[in-house]
């Protein structure tokens, strides 16, 4: 019995991301190599400065790649208009938004903007799929709440809400618990967990919290200074691969536990 074809929904091939000045190029990281299936929740790991922000950045079509190709459902990222790639995939950034009068109903709306027609008049649809967001991450009592009074851990979810409502295949997601505690930071997780189970979307988020993500996440990415991985996690823990992520003097990966640890030399 054959098994069914994988659906790879993102893909890089022989990627460079990195920075244009002028005539000189920056590479931040090349020759990278994805292939993301629809319905995973993915990780990237690495220190800071090794190019994590920059290769969401690039994947999302929001900085241009050096060299090398990304392609959406196998369609070349270049050949996407801005509003159709906006109907495939959404950003969700650490960037503080721009002060304003705004209901949470209000600032989960923008996610449809794609759809919305020049007056940006919302439809029967448009407010399904608004409540239904706004359903899944459990914010139905915050709605009328201006966003500017909601605490980080709220305003997150409601970020989360606007790129549910604006109904993409993929959802990509800058550390997205950069500002919130221990509790917060786990639900968060799991609150992604749980909407890549239920809706079947692809989930990308870069993240400092390694201990956590090893133990919920599908896949992950590990970016080294000179390397990068990716793959199931169960597969690139029994490959050894977290082993070098950090100085082996301050933390080390224990193998049985599934966790980084303090060194005990340290």
């Amino acid at each position: 019995m054959k098994s069914p074809k994988k659906h790879i929904i993102l893909e890089t091939r022989n990627l460079s991301i990195g920075y244009q000045h002028k005539k000189a190029k920056k590479i931040v990281a090349q020759n990278l190599n994805f292939a993301f299936e629809k319905g995973r929740f993915i990780a990237l790991f690495g220190k800071n400065g090794v190019g994590k922000s920059t290769l969401l950045r690039t994947i999302s079509k929001v900085q241009n790649q050096l060299a090398g190709e990304v392609f959406l459902n196998d369609k070349n990222l270049k050949e996407y208009s801005s509003k159709e790639l906006a109907t495939n995939l959404s950003l969700v950034l650490t960037e503080r938004l721009p002060e304003s009068q705004l209901t949470v109903f209000e600032l989960i709306a923008l996610g449809r903007q794609p759809y919305t027609n020049w007056i940006d008049t919302l439809s029967e649809k448009d407010i399904e799929k608004i409540n239904l967001a706004i359903e899944l991450t459990e914010i139905e009592h915050l709605k009328d709440n201006r966003f500017y009074e909601l605490s980080d851990g709220q305003l997150q979810r409601v970020l989360i809400a606007r790129a549910l409502a604006q109904d993409t295949d993929i959802i990509i997601l800058d550390e997205p618990t950069a500002h919130l505690d221990m509790h917060h930071t786990y639900k968060i997780f799991q609150l992604l967990k749980n909407l890549v189970d239920t809706t079947q979307k692809t989930i990308i988020i870069s993240t400092h919290q390694i201990n956590l993500a090893i133990e919920i996440v599908d896949e992950l990415v590990i970016m080294n200074s000179n390397e990068v991985f990716s793959g199931k996690t169960e597969d690139l823990i029994e490959q050894n691969k977290l082993e070098n992520l950090f100085p082996k003097e301050i933390l080390s990966f224990n193998k049985k536990l599934r966790q980084f640890t303090i060194s005990k030399n340290n």
